[in-house]
């Protein structure tokens, strides 16, 4: 896949988006003021974090001093060491979860070339909201989880009505919440839409506007209308991904993550609170069975 670029989608705000958006082709961003720069997370292989870095260059005077981290997926994250200029921040809950995964996601894709990494968790944390400054811009930095995972980070620029989703929101690609909530990612959505962005930059995918909060509810909607479904008819996830398919998501990119899907869903139909750990190598196991193999990483 052709590696990212750097579009202006506000005042002093530009969006790097990598397609296609499938598995570990994310979203990052930069935002400038005052000489002054910041990232929202970076990118997975050492290859595509140092055009990355070439990009922003490009634009800024200096390196950036700030960077955020949306949630501690590797794709995000995986390329913060080629920033060492910046301080790295992000919620508490996603330091803890950086340090305990550690490159786990690049053994997932042993094929993909991901370079010399080195693993680099926020040193400034936070529990509900901070505000940055990058010069004259103003960044709210919200926690919203349990949603994509339970330390997740929204970027709020109140000023330009931009909006830095993180994983919470994705863009013609299917949600993924196994390490989240699908109640806690609806309710997330809510509190994303109150804020009444213009210009939503997802986790993955296509730069929107406020469809894709809508677009993204449809889908958790419809995941806990098939738990409910599933469950009555005394089907394990599996069998319902199978028997329902991807259904009115057939268009999203990687379908296969319905079977993590489910079993979050199913986990909080049956009283397990959101967030509460599952057995993720499992869940991953179930769904290359269901996928026919392993999901391809384009990374």
């Amino acid at each position: 896949m052709p590696d990212g670029r750097l579009t202006e989608v506000g005042d002093g705000v530009l969006a790097y988006v990598q397609p296609d958006g499938g598995w570990c082709l994310n979203n990052a961003g930069l935002l400038l003021g005052g000489g002054q720069s910041a990232l929202v997370d970076t990118v997975a292989t050492q290859a595509r974090a140092l055009n990355l870095r070439r990009q922003v260059l490009g634009v800024t005077r200096r390196p950036p001093r700030l960077l955020v981290n949306t949630h501690f997926h590797g794709d995000h994250t995986f390329g913060n060491f080629v920033f060492p200029e910046a301080v790295v921040v992000g919620h508490e809950r996603a330091r803890t979860e950086a340090e305990a995964a550690g490159l786990h996601l690049a053994g997932l894709w042993p094929d993909v070339r991901w370079g010399d990494l080195e693993v680099v968790v926020p040193q400034v944390t936070y529990q509900e909201r901070m505000t940055l400054r990058v010069g004259p811009v103003r960044a709210e930095l919200l926690h919203v989880g349990p949603a994509h995972t339970t330390g997740d980070t929204v970027v709020w620029l109140p000023r330009q009505r931009v909006l830095f989703a993180g994983d919470v929101v994705m863009s013609g690609v299917t949600p993924f919440c196994p390490m989240g909530s699908v109640s806690g990612s609806l309710h997330a959505l809510d509190t994303l839409r109150a804020l009444d962005p213009l210009t939503v930059v997802p986790g993955h995918g296509p730069v929107g506007g406020p469809e894709l909060l809508d677009a993204d509810e449809g889908y958790f909607r419809h995941l806990q209308r098939l738990a409910r479904e599933g469950l009555a008819a005394g089907l394990t996830p599996l069998q319902l991904a199978r028997e329902a398919g991807p259904g009115p998501y057939t268009e999203l990119l990687d379908s296969e993550r319905l079977v993590p899907n489910l079993h979050r869903a199913y986990a909080e139909q049956q009283g397990a609170p959101p967030g509460v750990p599952l057995d993720i190598p499992a869940l991953f196991r179930e769904m290359a069975q269901y996928h026919g193999g392993l999901p391809p990483c384009h990374a």
